[in-house]
């Protein structure tokens, strides 16, 4: 008979004999992390490579720790590496649609957005003083004085031309007027005129005609001369002007002469400012005034000489690591906004905004994989600029066609940069198998461990991890005792008393909240009961659903037996998950047989509650009846199972031994002991095998034990395999070792029947006979019965 396991095969406890420290205050931080051998090389790998594609996708448990290492790494290794320039956008006077992209040394765009804003405050006042001056007043005024001489000739010669002809033309602000004169050059009077003779009269209007073309015609040569004169004026302005700017622009030039681009946009701001010369002059000022715009800076006059810098890495010692934790559309690639203005939107280049892969380019960009693909349009637009090694800022909006306002086609940028996108697993292998373009942008993985082994080397790395994350977050430091039952309860959250968890954040939770009570009691350190509580509490905000369910159990509503026997009944235990807690409880699973010929009938999904995983169970449990008991005659019954009061789905095959158990019990008719529960899943040659949750299994079937049990002893029956990972409670450990609850580990069914049952299950001899009288003798015997039975029913 099997015996029931020492308690010190349930627990294994910290050996604080390898700690040479009082507290973790006096531990030095730890320089490494701790399991993460195979990330870590990974990691290293993805970013030293600097080839096409080879971005990273670090993958793990949520809380194990993966962004904060992944940040490390790369800031241990990104201090090494070049600084990035900065880029700039700057007007595009040719078509200022398109603004022109500059990419300078570090610092530099900075440097160069000053000096532009200098050299316009700097023109602001040589432009007017260059007006202002006495040789351009002079030149100027001869402009002006030339053309009034030409003037004042054309019409003094066209005014003599009428007087020799008797035709007088006066000259007045409203225009001009032509009227006969008299040989003593007087202008006729109206009698005078009205007296002459017809023919006079067509003589005098036919010259008046003619005059009055020839001025017209005049007039015609006068506005063009005017515009010629006009055009020198701006020639000499242009000249003036052109001799002051060049000055000013030179020294820009001679300081960016590195930058072709750079001098050819100084060479088009040049040429605009000699053009627009005009917008530096008081008299603007004084329009503007009068139009309700205070000053040339309000009325962005200037603008489109100023300099738009993209992003700068002025304070940032090597390449930068930027984490985007709002992907969206315009925080990742960027924006154009627009300004509302007489009840339109407009833009310009100082409007274009940076995002992530700006500030990230030249270095990282850290991204959470399933933020990526929540933001609409995000991914594909990651993928279209990786693939094309260029930023392209355009407007979403725009590019589906949602609104029509003008917009700007800035000029794309250079696109160097190393991607890490941080998720599950389960998301990896989706976007591995389902999207083409993952696996040639995404080249590296990097899988993070959920547990690492548990020794005495790893054990102090453990407690210098635990110094580190006290100092890092400002608690209190543990004492020995302390960082013991930390290590114990990581090895209970890895579910292997042979292991350690690697999650940090829930490591990260339990010292807050252990720190919360112990300066709570006033303690200078945190000590193994403020750990304990702290557990404790942590599954008391958790455990109401339990409580109900255990009440519900004590109070008879949901019928569990703990004491006495029963032909084809056995207690299985579940698990409940509710996300943050997971706790175990029994279930009565009930077995029927009798004659028929549809095998063993699982109820449950007869009623469509049973999963996959369930049915799979529930066959291999039929394949083992048959080849066990049944190999020279047909298997003539009809066994139905059923777990009892189970409401909802029902799914994995951990309960198939106890499903065996009740139906092996119903075919025997061997009562089985109720006080005894089982958990173990099986295969086809009767080997138990291990399963999840066997802490919480044991330790829910104790719990109800514990409030509704009338016997002096109970117990539960799990596989052999599952013995590395328990890690059970004090309680549960107290019980075992006063002897009021043990716990069984086998091997086989044969095993866990002869423990429920008090009888030898029987072996087979050489002549394949099992004993007479024990359990399977019993079985095959009634097996064989409903065989015979249901063959001369045949007949």
């Amino acid at each position: 008979m099997i015996k029931p396991l020492n308690v010190d095969k349930l627990y294994t406890h910290c050996n604080l004999g390898i700690f040479d420290f009082k507290t973790t205050a006096e531990l030095e931080d730890l320089d490494e992390i701790i399991g993460q051998s195979r990330a870590l090389k990974a990691i290293s790998f993805g970013i030293g490579i600097k080839k096409e594609g080879y971005n990273l996708y670090a993958m793990g448990k949520l809380g194990s720790g993966k962004h904060s290492v992944v940040e490390k790494f790369i800031q241990s290794r990104a201090k090494e590496e070049e600084k990035p320039g900065d880029w700039c956008y700057v007007n595009n006077f040719e078509d200022p649609r398109k603004p022109i992209s500059l990419k300078l040394r570090p610092s530099m765009g900075i440097k160069l957005k000053d000096d532009m804003e200098e050299l316009i405050e700097e023109l602001k006042n040589i432009i007017p003083a260059i007006y202002e001056s006495e040789e351009y007043r002079e030149k100027k005024q001869s402009i002006i004085d030339k053309f009034n001489e030409i003037k004042e000739q054309s019409f003094e010669s066209l005014k003599e031309k009428a007087k020799q002809e008797s035709i007088a033309i006066r000259y007045t602000a409203s225009g001009y007027t032509l009227s006969p004169i008299s040989k003593e050059n007087k202008i006729l009077e109206k009698e005078e005129y009205q007296a002459l003779s017809d023919k006079k009269k067509a003589q005098i209007q036919e010259k008046i005609k003619k005059f009055t073309t020839q001025i017209e015609n005049t007039a015609q040569d006068m506005m063009i001369k005017g515009r010629e004169q006009q055009k020198e004026i701006r020639e000499l302005e242009r000249n003036m002007t052109k001799k002051s700017v060049d000055n000013s622009i030179d020294d820009l030039k001679k300081k960016y002469q590195d930058y072709d681009k750079i001098l050819t946009y100084l060479e088009s701001v040049e040429e605009d400012i000699i053009k627009n010369s005009q917008d530096f002059l008081p008299a603007t000022q004084t329009n503007l005034f009068f139009m309700g715009i205070r000053s040339t800076k309000d009325s962005g006059i200037f603008n489109k000489y100023r300099v738009n810098v993209l992003v700068s890495h002025k304070d940032v010692d090597g390449a930068p690591i930027i984490y985007e934790n709002n992907p969206t559309y315009a925080n990742l690639f960027g924006e154009i906004e627009h300004i509302a203005q007489m009840g339109t939107l407009l833009t310009d280049f100082n409007l274009i905004k940076a995002g992530a892969l700006h500030k990230a380019n030249g270095g990282y960009l850290i991204l959470d994989a399933s933020k990526v693909l929540m933001q609409p349009f995000v991914w594909e637009g990651l993928k279209r600029m990786l693939r094309s090694g260029e930023i392209r800022i355009e407007s979403l909006a725009q590019s589906l066609s949602l609104i029509s306002t003008l917009t700007l086609e800035p000029e794309t940028i250079a696109l160097d940069i190393k991607i890490v996108l941080i998720g599950s697993r389960i998301l990896y292998y989706l976007l591995y198998n389902y999207d083409p373009e993952f696996k040639e942008l995404f080249k590296i993985n990097a899988d993070f461990e959920n547990d690492t082994p548990r020794n005495d080397e790893n054990s102090l790395l453990y407690a210098k991890m635990i110094g580190m994350i006290a100092r890092d977050n400002a608690l209190l430091p543990l004492d020995r005792e302390a960082v013991g039952k930390v290590i114990e309860y990581s090895s209970r959250l890895a579910e292997d008393s042979q292991k350690l968890s690697t999650h940090l954040g829930s490591l990260n939770n339990l010292l807050q909240e252990a720190d919360f009570i112990a300066r709570q009691k006033k303690k200078q350190k945190i000590t193994k009961a403020n750990i304990v509580q702290a557990i404790v509490e942590k599954i008391e905000r958790s455990d109401r659903i339990k409580d109900r369910m255990y009440e519900a159990i004590q109070r008879g509503t949901i019928l569990i037996q703990t004491a006495g026997k029963a032909i084809g009944q056995v207690n299985g235990v579940a698990i409940m998950d509710l996300g943050n807690f997971s706790f175990g409880h029994p279930l009565k699973i009930t077995a029927l047989t009798r004659l028929g010929k549809r095998g063993v009938v699982n109820i449950e999904r007869e009623a469509k509650l049973s999963g996959p995983m369930h049915d799979k169970g529930i066959m291999i449990l039929s394949a083992y009846l048959a080849a066990t008991y049944a190999k020279d005659f047909p298997l003539s019954m009809t066994a139905t199972l059923v777990f009892e009061q189970s409401y909802g789905k029902v799914e994995g095959d951990s309960a198939s031994c106890a499903e065996l158990f009740a139906l092996l019990s119903s075919l025997s008719e061997r009562a089985l002991d109720q006080s005894i529960a089982a958990t173990g899943s099986i295969n086809q040659n009767g080997q138990v095998q291990a399963v999840g949750g066997i802490n919480e299994k044991i330790e829910g079937f104790f719990d109800v034990c514990s409030l509704v049990s009338s016997t002096k002893r109970n117990g539960i029956i799990i596989p052999a395999s599952n013995v590395k990972h328990l890690m059970l409670k004090e309680e549960v450990l107290e019980a075992v070792k006063n002897g009021t609850f043990e716990i069984y580990a086998i091997e086989s069914i044969d095993e866990g029947m002869e423990i429920l049952t008090g009888k030898k299950s029987g072996k087979k001899d050489s002549n394949g006979k099992f004993p007479k009288r024990s359990t399977n003798y019993l079985v095959e015997e009634k097996l064989k019965l409903l065989a015979n039975k249901s063959k001369r029913k045949k007949i």
